[in-house]
């Protein structure tokens, strides 16, 4: 397995992966049935292929924002 560490990849790399690990199958078009919920995935990992902040650091901040909101322990 490779790294998807950002000190490991190059911009297009990261990409490539973000697209990769979004990709359902079924398209994006009118779509609205993302897991993500919380807006556009492209625009919640854009720190990560922009070389900000790491995927682990977007996802626990993500999550913490949706416990939040829902009250989930």
């Amino acid at each position: 397995m490779r790294s998807i560490l950002i000190k490991d990849t190059t911009k297009e790399e990261r990409e490539q992966i973000i697209r990769e690990s979004l990709d359902c199958g079924g398209g994006c078009e009118n779509c609205s049935g993302c897991w993500l919920g919380g807006g556009a995935p492209w625009d919640i990992y854009q720190d990560y292929i922009d070389g900000k902040r790491e995927i682990k650091e977007i996802n626990a901040e993500y999550m913490l924002q949706y416990r939040q909101e829902r009250n989930i322990l």
